[in-house]
């Protein structure tokens, strides 16, 4: 076990420069990441988090759908609803003055603020919170990520919501 608990090591990888590539598309990955950031390659799950990790880096969002990226080729590989999911949150101060520290289940460590916004989308009548990563890539967050923001919203302006980064996200859909 790590410390942070998981059996897997959460040690951030840099994303590869993706967006300075411009390969043609060459086809289909095969690959798929589900609704629960469970990563497949024709139908059968991708046991290795580390092989996980690396295909994350190769991650982008294009007009066309999720890519993933080499200098030399680009594959289409179909997301269910986020590429990432949202596994661990720190808080840090409070007020305005709070900072909510993310970790995808891939790595990816960010702050929510002006350039990592949180929104919640409404799902079957259900706001479901998301956190832009990088990129067009967004992590969705765990439902226990989820409770945990909850017990740290506060009102403001009769509007409940969440500082971080300097920035007040409100807790509704939009």
């Amino acid at each position: 076990m790590t410390a942070a608990g998981f059996p897997f090591d959460l040690t951030p990888l840099r994303p590869a420069p993706v967006e300075t590539w411009h390969p043609r598309h060459c086809g289909d990955s095969q690959m798929r990441i589900a609704r629960d950031g469970t990563w497949f390659h024709q139908g059968a799950p991708i046991g290795r988090r580390e092989l996980v990790r690396l295909f994350a880096t190769l991650l982008r969002k294009d007009d066309d759908g999720f890519m993933l990226v080499t200098p030399a080729e680009k594959l289409s590989i179909q997301v269910e609803d986020a590429p990432f999911i949202a596994v661990l949150m720190a808080a840090q101060g409070e007020g305005a003055a709070q900072d909510l520290r993310f970790c995808t289940n891939v790595g990816d460590e960010v702050v929510a603020g002006s350039d990592h916004p949180l929104r919640f989308a409404v799902q079957e009548g259900a706001p479901i919170p998301y956190l832009h990563v990088r990129g067009g890539l967004d992590a969705k967050l765990s439902r226990a990520l989820y409770y945990e923001l909850m017990d740290l919203a506060q009102s403001e302006n009769g509007v409940m919501g969440v500082w971080s980064g300097g920035v007040f996200f409100a807790l509704e859909g939009g």
